[in-house]
């Protein structure tokens, strides 16, 4: 069921002033609302008229709270973030694991689907896409990176391994590809093993027999 963000009475729809403000809880279901239909339709069929009609709000509402491209990159901007404790296992295997295990099937699912739907938007707008990074993969490309140098700091992989640099191209390409390529989410059962497979060998460093 979507929220109903503007109360009505009778056939009469009431319209806050242009300084009224809806509440945290209402503008939270507002934008998460405007991403499940992005993961839904994508970028560019979704229209603010879609979005009125899904949340059950009037344009006019909308567009005091900001074009198409300012009410994403808002709604990216308030999406909870996961956990930064950083991760240490004690081995770039463990540490790489962590990061993928970080998020669910389903989560993984839904970060997939809101990738699609920006992706051809996002080359045309820088502002989404330095906010899609900013909001959405840096703690991960952090963490990679922490768990690489960890990774050289231990003796596991050498400084110099031209790899290193390339490890969250292919972790997150992986993530990308599983869609593109096997029309299926990506999940934990197929990035686990891609670890094993072909990171780790990248690295020239190897899984426990």
């Amino acid at each position: 069921m979507h929220a109903n963000f503007e109360r009505k009475n009778g056939d009469r729809e009431s319209r806050p002033s242009r300084n009224s403000k809806i509440t945290p809880e209402r503008e939270g279901e507002l934008y998460d609302a405007i991403l499940d239909l992005l993961r839904e339709v994508g970028y560019h069929a979704l229209t603010m008229d879609a979005i009125a009609e899904r949340t059950h709000s009037s344009k006019a509402t909308l567009y005091r709270r900001g074009t198409k491209s300012e009410l994403i990159i808002n709604a990216l901007r308030r999406q909870k973030s996961f956990d930064m404790t950083e991760i240490n296992t004690g081995s770039l295997r463990g540490d790489l694991q962590a990061i993928v295990l970080r998020q669910d099937d389903s989560q993984m699912e839904r970060t997939s689907q809101l990738m699609r739907g920006l992706a051809v938007a996002a080359h045309a707008n820088m502002e989404l896409l330095r906010s899609f990074r900013e909001y959405q993969l840096m703690l991960e490309l952090k963490e990679m990176s922490r768990a690489l140098q960890r990774a050289v700091d231990r003796g596991e992989i050498m400084a110099d391994n031209l790899a290193i640099d390339y490890i969250p191209h292919l972790l997150i390409g992986c993530f990308v590809a599983r869609t593109l390529i096997d029309h299926l989410p990506p999940t934990q059962e197929f990035l686990i093993p891609f670890i094993d497979a072909a990171i780790l060998p990248a690295l020239h460093t190897h899984p426990p027999t």
